[in-house]
């Protein structure tokens, strides 16, 4: 697991740098910061930099020790979620591991957690209950209840 913690306008100097941001952001993170404008687009690469940073410390890395933070992509699933996704370094530094991501902002704070669990390729069976509908887990529940007693 690992967590990150900055003020929004921290990389404000450093994000003005070119180098800084090929280092740090996927192309398609750069191409949506440079679509957005004033406290939107600092909040944005803010995020996804405490998002990166979160995640290398999950891998249990620094931000110069081996694995580029451009290599973690900060997407969007579908729902509008948070979505990591690894490529190159960081891909090799987590071989068989999917990276969960929560990214908050509350005035000018912006946090993120991230946690890597092993991806199962080959999902088991464990608990054949996992098909029941949640409506019917209490009534279930309370059946098994009364069966015991």
């Amino acid at each position: 697991m690992g967590l990150d913690l900055l003020d929004r306008t921290e990389l404000d100097r450093l994000t003005t740098r070119r180098w800084f941001l090929r280092y740090c952001y996927a192309p398609e993170e750069i191409e949506r910061a440079h679509r957005l404008t004033g406290r939107r687009r600092q909040e944005y690469l803010a995020g996804r930099f405490a998002a990166k940073e979160a995640v290398l410390k999950a891998l249990g890395r620094g931000l110069f020790q081996g694995v580029a933070p451009r290599d973690i992509l900060v997407g969007r699933a579908a729902g509008g979620a948070p979505h990591v996704e690894l490529r190159g370094s960081a891909a090799q530094a987590a071989p068989g591991a999917t990276v969960l991501i929560s990214i908050t902002h509350k005035g000018d704070a912006v946090a993120a957690v991230a946690l890597t669990v092993p991806r199962d390729d080959n999902p088991r069976d464990d608990n054949p209950r996992d098909d029941i509908p949640c409506d019917d887990i209490s009534r279930t529940h309370d059946k098994e209840e009364r069966r015991a007693s």
